[in-house]
């Protein structure tokens, strides 16, 4: 069928409400608009959908989501487990209840019990729920970070981690047998909830959450000690940590919390914002206004979905500077380990990074006889690296997290959480607050220690129908005629993650990557910098990683700049 079949199928079929149509009325005579709309299906991969708020087939709306579902309920019967149940959340993006309601009537009228919460909730809350309430799988809708027209759908299976790659596959394969209209079953949220196969969870299970939580603290006592003078700024822009990060914080004995009122209002349209990116310094705009005004010593900002963290210290100047995801792993990472040694490490402790974080993680872990393993992007690699391991019982997790922002101390759940990672900040940030020092001190004082890390990260574009095509061309090019050296440094080692080859260049020596295939290029040169190449999953780019390794931060981040340039004439 052709996208412009796609199109006037839906106008013409009774399933499509007055108001899609009506939407769809309105592009009759864009057919660049139309071709984008329904020229696919909207991808079902690990990650689950995400998609801009439209009608059409390549879109995020009430017909995708139900059609996603279809597939995800077809999977489910299929492996007998519709008993198990499903857990269902939402975050606070437009649209977001409406999908999450939709969702759960398929499911329950695939004959599936459905556990749906009735307000929105952190992310690593529906994890969580997943492996507490003992559900097969679970359904988050939210889109994370990104701007405000996008909506998603992340599908999680009975470990509280994302979707296998099998099991998305199969879903994938599902959505694609049924037919978006005809095949897929719906039954109303009255009915559902009168039946009892779609229950509400009780808003009490945010204290079996949070319990969990604070049993992750490593050394709680050290915020009664600065407890009077610590003071926090946070914010949820408009998310969901709304709740929970605060209670969290006054849990472990914080006195001074203060929220920036304008963005704890729950609003899907970001209005103090461009982006709900805690990634971005422009996010604390707000944030940096209070913290004048109460003196505060840091800030902290979760995204919409809370499931990511980024924070403001103040540096030796008193002024508020951003540290990066890598930047506070890192600290984390370190505090942790220094407290564990204090008061007992565990038994075989081990950390998980993916391959495009720090390597500083490499040299802490190193020093202090932690294993650690380099996992592919994606939270769900440390997730399955965390069930491994807890199945033998020999090995215990300590932390893991990846360059964007995600963070995980403790195993309740398998997706990055930000109320675990803010109560640890918090309580990191008071620890050095005893020795008279903020954050960025102990980032100086990390460096000295371990070496001069830093990393940089940069985009190429590629939009338009062509884009993944273009992206495509770029990959294999890059794959078939590799840089024999970058920015004047020589290639001394190269890795094919989707044809799991590591080559040593020296000596031609080849051996596994050890990890799944995945279309990810890895180049080592001789100065000890590595840079990862990926197209996005979720956007029409090539993601460029830098990891440097200098003699002091001004050498590493001449050598990020120099190989920056270097991958901007990778361009087509």
């Amino acid at each position: 069928m052709t996208y412009r079949e796609n199109y006037e199928r839906w106008l013409a079929s009774d399933k499509v409400d007055e108001a899609t149509k009506a939407e769809l009325r309105a592009i009759a005579d864009n057919d660049e608009e139309i071709e984008f709309r329904f020229i696919k299906d909207l991808e079902f991969g690990t990650g689950g959908l995400r998609g801009t708020m439209v009608a059409g087939t390549n879109a995020m709306n009430v017909y995708t989501v139900a059609h996603a579902t279809q597939g995800l309920a077809d999977l489910i019967n299929k492996e007998g487990k519709a008993a198990m149940g499903v857990a269902v959340g939402c975050d606070s993006r437009n649209n977001s209840r409406l999908f999450a309601e939709t969702a759960a009537c398929v499911l329950a009228a695939n004959g599936i019990k459905v556990h749906l919460f009735r307000g929105i909730r952190p992310t690593p809350v529906l994890s969580f729920a997943v492996r507490e309430l003992h559900c097969i799988a679970g359904i988050n809708i939210t889109a994370s970070h990104n701007p405000k027209q996008y909506n998603g759908y992340k599908a999680y299976w009975e470990d509280g981690a994302q979707l296998p790659p099998d099991h998305a596959k199969t879903v994938s394969e599902f959505i694609a047998a049924a037919d978006i209209f005809d095949d897929v079953k719906q039954m109303k949220l009255e009915d559902a909830l009168t039946s009892g196969i779609v229950e509400y969870i009780p808003d009490e299970f945010d204290e079996i959450y949070l319990k969990n939580v604070l049993a992750e603290a490593v050394n709680p006592k050290v915020v009664a000690e600065v407890a009077d003078d610590l003071k926090i700024v946070y914010t949820p822009l408009h998310g969901a940590g709304y709740k929970l990060v605060p209670e969290a914080l006054k849990r472990i004995g914080l006195k001074h919390i203060y929220p920036v009122e304008e963005q704890m209002v729950l609003d899907g349209n970001f209005p103090t914002v461009d982006f709900p990116n805690p990634e971005y310094p422009e996010v604390f705009k707000l944030g940096i206004k209070l913290a004048e005004r109460v003196g505060s010593d840091l800030i902290v900002a979760t995204d919409p979905d809370a499931d990511r963290m980024g924070i403001m210290s103040r540096d030796k100047t008193g002024k508020f500077v951003c540290l990066t995801g890598n930047q506070v792993g890192a600290l984390q990472l370190d505090y942790i380990i220094t407290a564990y040694e204090q008061t007992g490490m565990p038994e075989n402790p081990y950390a998980v990074k993916t391959i495009v974080t720090t390597e500083i993680i490499t040299e802490i872990c190193r020093r202090h006889n932690v294993r650690l393993f380099n996992v592919l992007t994606g939270f769900k690699f440390i997730g399955e690296v965390i069930k491994k391991y807890e199945v033998t019982g020999h090995d215990t997790y300590i932390f893991g997290f990846e360059e964007s922002y995600g963070y995980l101390k403790g195993t309740y759940a398998r997706d990055k959480d930000s109320v675990v990672a803010s109560m640890l900040l918090c309580e990191m940030a008071a620890y050095y607050k005893t020795k008279g020092m903020t954050l960025c001190d102990a980032l100086a004082a990390l460096y000295e220690n371990y070496g001069y890390y830093n990393e940089g990260a940069s985009n190429i574009y590629m939009e338009g129908l062509d884009g993944l095509e273009k992206m495509a061309r770029l990959m294999d090019r890059l794959r078939n005629n590799p840089p024999s050296e970058l920015a004047g440094y020589r290639v001394v080692e190269r890795r094919d993650y989707l044809k799991d080859i590591v080559l040593d260049i020296d000596t031609g020596k080849v051996t596994s990557t050890g990890l799944p295939t995945s279309n990810v290029l890895y180049f080592k040169t001789e100065a000890d910098d590595v840079i990862v190449i990926r197209p996005s999953g979720t956007e029409p780019k090539i993601k460029t990683y830098i990891l440097a390794h200098g003699k002091d931060l001004d050498d590493a981040n001449a050598k990020i700049a120099a190989y920056a340039k270097v991958t901007e004439t990778w361009t087509e």
